[in-house]
């Protein structure tokens, strides 16, 4: 919407309306988007495509431009982990520090150990309920990618219950294999 273009100015107007915008203009977006210098070596894209449908798009898109896609990470988490990832999550209100209930406290509770505030918040949707439908709507319209991109030979599957370090690692060595590609 930034750069002023077509697609852009559609998505403001669905998006001001209160609307989703919907699969066609997001392929096109991202249609001007892999037009810029910037991407000319690739793209990661993050929770997109989510259905198949989108990605079918994708693959139509990137056809016609003569490229495809390299590689896509299944993160492969537990649903009941998911859950207690999502639910106990909360941030600093002053610097945006983030934090969880279980494994990333404050050292003394209720100050941010980064810069003191004593204000915190949590985001409206990451209640248990919230979550576990956002994982029955995944189940149901974007787990059939894993199938999808499997058949394809780019499937990538990162085992994401350990340490954070451990995933960034598995994630970072992904993308070096094909940024060299």
């Amino acid at each position: 919407m930034a750069q002023g273009t077509e697609a852009g100015a559609r998505a403001k107007e669905v998006m001001e309306a209160g609307g989703l915008v919907s699969d066609e203009i997001v392929i096109a977006i991202l249609d001007d988007r892999l037009d810029r210098p910037d991407v000319a070596r690739g793209v990661i894209l993050d929770g997109f495509p989510r259905t198949p449908a989108q990605a079918e798009a994708l693959d139509d898109l990137l056809a016609r431009r003569g490229q495809s896609v390299s590689a896509v990470i299944s993160l492969e988490v537990d649903d009941a982990a998911m859950v207690e990832r999502i639910s106990g999550r909360y941030t600093c209100a002053t610097c945006g520090e983030g934090w969880h209930d279980s494994f990333k406290r404050p050292e003394t509770p209720g100050i941010c150990d980064v810069c003191g505030g004593t204000e915190f918040k949590r985001r409206a949707d990451d209640t248990a309920e919230t979550v576990a439908s956002r994982l029955a709507a995944y189940h149901a319209e974007t787990a059939p990618l894993i199938d999808h991109y499997r058949a394809r030979g780019t499937l990538e599957r990162v085992p994401a219950m350990g340490a954070i370090e451990d995933i960034a690692q598995a994630l970072s060595e992904i993308v070096r294999r094909y940024e060299t590609a």
